[in-house]
C-alpha cells in the first residue's frame, strides 16, 4: 500500500466512526451517553498526546522552534477565528432547554459548520502523512476519536430539527468527504514540495489544540455540573489520563515498527 492509498484510507476511518456512533445514537440513547460521557475525555487526552507527543516532535525536525511556535500559534488563531465567524456550532456548549432555543442555529450553519470542521481534520491528517505514515496513522485516530462525541451530538440536533434517518446519514457520509478531498490535495501538494511541512505540522498541532483546549475540555467541566462532582472528576481524569497513556504508546509502536 503506497502512502496516498494510506491517506484516502485513514482520512476515512473518521467519517465512518462517527457514522456508526451516530446510527447507535440514532437507535439507542444509553449508547450515546455512554460514549458522550467516556469518549469526551479520552479524545481529550489523545488530542493532547498526539500533538505534544508526535505532531511538535516531528514538526522541531523540519524547521526551528520559533517558527514551529509561531505556526502553533498562527493555526489556534486562525481556527478561533474561523469558528466565530461561520458561527460554528458546538452541542456541547448548551446549557439548558431555553439556552437551546436561544443558542440554535439554521440546519444547514450546522452542515456547513461540520463540512469546514472535517475539511480541516483532512488538513491536520494529510500535513502528519507527509512526515510519516505512522505520524499520519496516529493523528489519523486521534482526530476521528474526537469527531464521535461531536458528530453524536450533531447527528441528535438533526434528529430534533424533523430529518429522517436516512437524510441524516446521508448529510453525514457527504460531510465526512470533505475529510478526504482536503487530504488529498494537500498530501499531493505537498509531496511535491509546495507545501513547508513543518508549517503546515504546526498549524495541524494548533487546531488539535485549539479543539482540546477550547472546546472539548470545556465539556468535560460543563458534564461535571450536571453529575455527581466526585465520580465525574474522577472520571473524566481517568480517562483523560487514559486517552494519553493509550495514544502514546500508538505513537511508539507506530514509529518503531518502521524504524
Amino acid at each position: 500500500m503506497n502512502e496516498l492509498s494510506y491517506v484516502i484510507f485513514f482520512s476515512l476511518v473518521g467519517g465512518l466512526f462517527s457514522l456508526v456512533g451516530g446510527i447507535l445514537l440514532l437507535n439507542n440513547r444509553f449508547t450515546q451517553r455512554f460514549l458522550t460521557h467516556y469518549a469526551t475525555p479520552f479524545a481529550a487526552g489523545s488530542l493532547l498526546a498526539a500533538v505534544f507527543l508526535d505532531l511538535l516532535v516531528e514538526g522541531s525536525e523540519k524547521i526551528v522552534t520559533k517558527d514551529l511556535m509561531s505556526a502553533v500559534l498562527v493555526g489556534i488563531v486562525v481556527f478561533f477565528f474561523i469558528e466565530h465567524y461561520i458561527r460554528w456550532f458546538h452541542h456541547h456548549h448548551i446549557e439548558d432547554e431555553s439556552e437551546k432555543q436561544k443558542n440554535a442555529v439554521p440546519i444547514n450553519m450546522l452542515i456547513f459548520g461540520d463540512a469546514v470542521h472535517n475539511a480541516l481534520d483532512g488538513v491536520a491528517i494529510a500535513a502528519a502523512f507527509l512526515i510519516s505514515v505512522p505520524t499520519g496513522i496516529v493523528t489519523a485516530i486521534v482526530v476521528a476519536l474526537h469527531e464521535i462525541p461531536q458528530e453524536i451530538g450533531d447527528f441528535g440536533i438533526m434528529f430534533k430539527s424533523g430529518l429522517s434517518k436516512s437524510k441524516i446519514i446521508v448529510i453525514n457520509v457527504l460531510c465526512s468527504l470533505t475529510t478526504l478531498i482536503t487530504a488529498v490535495i494537500v498530501y499531493v501538494l505537498g509531496s511535491d514540495d509546495a507545501i513547508p511541512e513543518g508549517w503546515l505540522l504546526g498549524l495541524s498541532a494548533g487546531f488539535l489544540l485549539y479543539l482540546a483546549m477550547s472546546d472539548i475540555i470545556p465539556s468535560i467541566h460543563h458534564e461535571e455540573k450536571t453529575s455527581s462532582k466526585h465520580f465525574g472528576f474522577a472520571k473524566n481524569t481517568g480517562m483523560l489520563m487514559l486517552g494519553i497513556v493509550i495514544t502514546a504508546i500508538v505513537i511508539h509502536i507506530a514509529h518503531s515498527v518502521t524504524e
